[in-house]
């Protein structure tokens, strides 16, 4: 192995470190400023307490996260 075979891979080792820390340091800005901008339009509360209706589906719960153990739905509503 002569010397610009090792400069070469040195070379071509840096440049992968360095393109990996750029898209790494883009990702992450982009993604918190789109998280930030959901946190501040989707984190009211909902009116009414989440339940289960007799079906089995949720009712009163805008996020894709479900809470366990919620209570069933009351049926003078």
């Amino acid at each position: 192995m002569r010397w610009s075979d090792s400069a070469k891979g040195f070379v071509v080792v840096l440049v992968v470190t360095v393109a990996g820390y750029a898209s790494t340091t883009y990702v992450d800005h982009r993604f918190a400023a789109l998280e930030a901008s959901t946190d501040a339009t989707a984190s009211q509360p909902p009116t009414a307490s989440a339940c289960v209706g007799d079906d089995g589906r949720w009712h009163n719960w805008p996020w894709a996260n479900v809470p366990m153990l919620s209570p069933a739905c009351r049926q003078d509503r």
